[in-house]
């Protein structure tokens, strides 16, 4: 008799025992001849050698489904088990799989033209309209990079820019008053990675979120960064940051130009990149419009009302600026 142990590497044990250890007590009783214990991310096998070899391949196969798919079913291991493929695998034009295995697409042309200059570029600009999914889209192929090991780490970052608030009247320390505004990009994470793995990677500083300013003379390599809200940048702050890339590292850059909540006499970093940049070789622009919008319908509607009024009122110096397309 031998006995080997398995490292549930990157995945959820939840997801991987199921619920109840519904699929593990499945798995024991498709495996009469070893005896399985498992504890946290560890699995500990003992029993007859011809039967171990053959459930390390298919242990193998369950944990990069899981790892894919953030999901693991009986069916999926009978599947596995038979040596077929599952329902999931095969599907074309998933970005990666949400923590209840939604999968995760492109859902407009333009978002499909991000998902491919994020692979032929290695930064990204993509501008658009509130709703039109540039940062989700832009985080999901984040997390796809970082599952399929092309990075070793993802950081995330916004400026702490008050959009009617100010930063000082909020509660607490600098942490607490600063991640109200990066709450949307736990929010993106917490659908496409388990919470308990999120605050994992967290701790170990694979994932990492901070305000732009934590970015000043860092370099980052080996990573994909992601820069929201970049509209709200000044011009010193956007070089500091797109300065700071590194080896093997991708940047995507997203704002809203229509959407600046920096004084009015403070010129937009995103605005003054979009034309200091264009025509340097790989770096892409994708500009998004309100057919993009993927947000509930009276989104665009209201995108559209802002717009219409927006051709009827004065326009001030900032909004006078033109982005080149």
């Amino acid at each position: 008799m031998i006995e080997k142990h398995i490292v549930l590497e990157g995945v959820d044990p939840v997801v991987f025992y199921g619920a109840n250890n519904v699929n593990l007590q499945m798995v024991k009783a498709l495996y009469p001849k070893l005896r399985i214990v498992a504890r946290g991310n560890v699995v500990r096998v003992m029993g007859d050698e011809g039967q171990m070899e053959e459930f390390e391949r298919n242990a193998e196969r369950m944990r990069i489904h899981c790892l894919q798919y953030n999901s693991l079913s009986e069916e999926d291991i009978l599947h596995i088990l038979k040596g077929e493929k599952t329902q999931k695998e095969g599907v074309q034009g998933v970005i990666v799989y949400s923590t209840q295995g939604r999968p995760i697409t492109a859902r407009s042309e333009n978002q499909q033209r991000l998902v491919e200059a994020f692979g032929r570029n290695d930064m990204v600009f993509a501008v658009g309209p509130a709703g039109s999914g540039k940062t989700y889209t832009s985080i999901a192929l984040a997390v796809r990079a970082l599952k399929n090991r092309e990075v070793r780490r993802i950081i995330l970052s916004r400026p702490a820019v008050e959009a009617g608030e100010k930063l000082g009247f909020l509660p607490g320390d600098m942490r607490e008053k600063i991640d109200p505004y990066l709450q949307p990009l736990y929010d993106a994470l917490e659908d496409m990675i388990p919470v308990s793995k999120l605050q994992e990677m967290m701790e170990q500083k694979t994932i990492q979120i901070a305000p732009l300013a934590f970015m000043r003379g860092r370099t980052l390599n080996d990573a994909v960064v992601v820069l929201d809200e970049a509209q709200n940048t000044t011009v010193p702050q956007l070089k500091m940051f797109l300065t700071r890339m590194g080896t093997n590292t991708k940047m995507v850059i997203t704002g809203d130009t229509s959407q600046i909540d920096l004084p009015q006499a403070t010129r937009s970093g995103l605005v003054d990149a979009l034309r200091v940049l264009e025509g340097i070789k790989g770096i892409s622009f994708i500009h998004m419009d309100k057919r993009d919008i993927v947000r509930h319908k009276l989104v665009t509607q209201i995108v559209e009302a802002y717009e219409s009024a927006d051709k009827n009122r004065p326009l001030p110096a900032r909004a006078e600026e033109r982005v080149p397309r």
